[in-house]
């Protein structure tokens, strides 16, 4: 229900910017300091449908990943070689980007590297990810600036306590945050900025016309001259016909474990699960490739196969000899589509979109917002 009870003073002072963003996520954040870096003099205001922000930015895994050997074999094929060193080389910038503007402290950036494993029933997986090592080494060596990122490390296994795993590969430049703290240092750096956050407005209709950019939420109407949707999935409540596609993740952690073996981020069955330490417990997050149909869907929720195997891959594979509850859970609203590159595009006049992060919202995030903000700065 839009507010009708608005002051001449409030309509005067809260209804306008220059510009306004649809999302107060890492891409939202990210453009919105971008724009008021380039010029502070633009009036930059966000709004966000939710108390926090809404989508993936504070209920992903924290990982500060670019992609497992066997995510690459398959986004390989789907872009190229050439194509696949572009996502990477964005990735890897996000990452940079978003460690040089809030510092490595204020987001508990630990670096302990990354691992992916395989089971003996995936031998012929194993043994074609294996065999790409030198491959992506080279493909990545300009970007990462290090030689051999990927190596094998199948002696490994044994230490991290792993049942019925034979292989293992190793990321050495894999590492991990803490997403909630990334948000709380993304809000001050904006706040320091002068940028105006507004919380539980969602934007219902967009309008374009003339010069101008009107959005009729549920506390009244604001009007921009440009506008930017950087709502993920969320985009499609919007723009349904955007290429753009929700994937929620269902996300648990463990209590804590006694004397726990496992440090660093952990990959298994090609990416679709994910698993960490942290704060002496195991996060351990994925499983929407069991019923892709269902977890495609922007409703937050769990459903009785995921959790199921999930449950499984800890006592079975990840935690056999520990014994743990189940202390947290949620779920998180991703976004894909056909293509792996984001979309950073006017899709009206005066209205932008910077979405569809794939599952890699930690690491391309904030080249997205970047790239995203200066696209809008330049048509102001």
């Amino acid at each position: 229900m839009v507010q009708s009870n608005l002051s001449y003073w409030e309509k005067n002072n809260f209804f306008t910017a220059d510009v306004i963003i649809i999302g107060s996520g890492i891409v939202g954040l990210n453009a919105a300091i971008t724009l008021k870096t380039l010029n502070p003099k633009i009036d930059v205001l966000i709004l966000e449908r939710g108390f926090l922000p809404s989508g993936a930015s504070t209920k992903n895994a924290g990982f500060a990943c670019f992609g497992s050997i066997s995510e690459l074999l398959e986004q390989e094929k789907l872009c190229g070689t050439a194509g696949l060193h572009q996502l990477i080389s964005k990735r890897w910038k996000g990452l940079l980007k978003l460690r040089n503007l809030l510092g490595d402290e204020h987001i508990s950036f630990k670096n302990h590297g990354g691992f992916e494993l395989f089971k003996p029933i995936q031998a012929e997986l194993a043994s074609n990810c294996v065999a790409k090592l030198s491959h992506f080494n080279t493909l990545i060596e300009d970007i990462v600036l290090q030689k051999n990122t990927y190596v094998a490390a199948d002696p490994k296994i044994k230490s991290f306590g792993f049942r019925d795993i034979n292989v293992l590969i190793e990321n050495k430049l894999e590492a991990q945050i803490d997403p909630g703290k990334m948000m709380k240092a993304l809000l001050a750096k904006s706040a320091e900025l002068g940028i105006k956050i507004f919380n539980n407005c969602k934007v219902e209709q967009i309008h374009t016309e003339n010069l101008k950019v009107t959005l009729q939420t549920n506390q009244g109407t604001f009007h921009s001259k440009k506008a930017l949707l950087a709502t993920n999935a969320f985009i499609k409540d919007l723009l349904p016909d955007l290429a753009v596609i929700p994937g929620r993740g269902q996300v648990m952690v463990t209590s804590p474990i006694p004397n726990l073996k496992l440090k660093g981020t952990f990959h298994y069955d090609k990416g679709y699960y994910y698993f960490r330490n942290i704060d002496g417990r195991v996060l351990l997050g994925g499983g929407r490739n069991l019923d892709f149909e269902t977890e495609k869907t922007t409703q937050f929720g769990e459903t009785e196969i995921v959790q199921q195997e999930l449950l499984r891959l800890l006592k079975e594979v990840i935690l056999p000899e520990n014994d743990f509850e189940i202390e947290y859970k949620w779920s998180g609203i991703m976004a894909f589509g056909p293509q792996l590159a984001p979309i950073i595009e006017a899709v009206k006049p005066n209205l932008f979109a910077a979405v569809r992060c794939n599952g890699m919202g930690i690491a391309i995030g904030s080249q997205t917002g970047e790239e995203a903000g200066i696209l809008v700065f330049n048509e102001l």
